[in-house]
């Protein structure tokens, strides 16, 4: 009788798992907030803030932190349970299939992670487990764990992704490892303002929504964009109160110095510098900032 009741509570917990409804993606308002530190931590952050359609697919479009350039589109076929990035560019349209979440354990999965500091082919990976994981107080999750597959010659690090939020990297790097240290990791996730997901760590304490409608000084911010026919350059707009930027790898490495003569916009030789993420600090009169670039080549 006891076995039976053992057997009968295995079964149980696996179907909570596997036969559980599949919680979309993109039927919200989506806010993540990514953290990297290197000297003190930074926290950008990113959203959904619109619709738009594509090649006759409806697709989310994504803004804040490096999608800025309101050019990053997210669809979701909920009945196959996938999720794809769709790029647009001024002369083509790039289209990526970065989550798979009817996948299986052992099923096999081709990462890309695309415009990111990880390799954009990321290689074959081997589904290893589908868990069910306590995120807060009580609140399951489904977390999918990946490994590269024995014949993955370019990628050497785990990914994980959670049903619902996408890879605890950045959400265009499915295969990217989450390191707060390095690249960075997620630590919150809001879905129409409500928490869905947290990963608090000594850095991060606290998850709270920030507003997402547009203030009335979005013009003031400072714009970070890249020429798709030139990647040896970035420009930063809207700094004419500026007066100097310094670039940091993300160890805290001091790379290189601007200087800003009340300019409202300049350009930056990033040309000597390898692919990866980099963090700017700005100096103006009254204080400072931090903002992130990507330099890809």
């Amino acid at each position: 009788m006891l076995k039976k009741i053992i057997y009968i509570s295995l079964f149980l917990n696996c179907f909570t798992i596997i036969g559980q409804t599949y919680i979309p993606l993109l039927d919200t308002q989506n806010e993540w907030h990514f953290t990297t530190c290197y000297e003190g931590c930074l926290t950008d952050i990113y959203y959904t803030n619109g619709d738009t359609l594509v090649n006759n697919k409806n697709h989310k479009i994504l803004d804040g932190y490096h999608y800025i350039s309101r050019t990053f589109l997210l669809h979701e076929d909920v009945a196959e349970k996938k999720v794809s990035l769709t790029k647009i560019s001024p002369n083509r349209i790039d289209e990526y299939l970065l989550y798979d979440f009817g996948l299986e354990e052992g099923d096999t999965f081709e990462m890309k992670n695309p415009i990111t500091p990880f390799p954009e082919e990321g290689g074959l990976y081997v589904l290893d487990s589908i868990r069910n994981v306590e995120i807060w107080s009580g609140t399951m999750r489904k977390h999918f764990y990946f490994s590269p597959h024995e014949t993955n010659q370019i990628s050497t690090q785990n990914a994980i992704w959670v049903e619902g939020v996408g890879s605890l990297s950045l959400i265009n790097a499915p295969g990217g490892h989450p390191d707060i240290n390095n690249v960075g990791l997620l630590n919150c996730f809001f879905k129409n303002g409500e928490l869905f997901y947290s990963n608090l760590t000594p850095e991060v304490t606290v998850c709270e929504p920030t507003i997402l409608s547009l203030s009335e000084d979005k013009e003031l911010e400072i714009i970070v964009y890249y020429p798709e026919n030139d990647k040896s350059v970035c420009f930063l707009k809207n700094i004419e109160n500026i007066t100097k930027i310094d670039l940091f790898d993300l160890n805290g490495r001091k790379l290189a110095s601007f200087q800003n003569s009340n300019q409202n916009e300049i350009q930056l030789d990033v040309s000597s510098f390898s692919s990866g993420i980099y963090n700017l600090k700005l100096y103006c009169y009254d204080g400072e900032k931090q903002i992130k670039i990507i330099v890809r080549h």
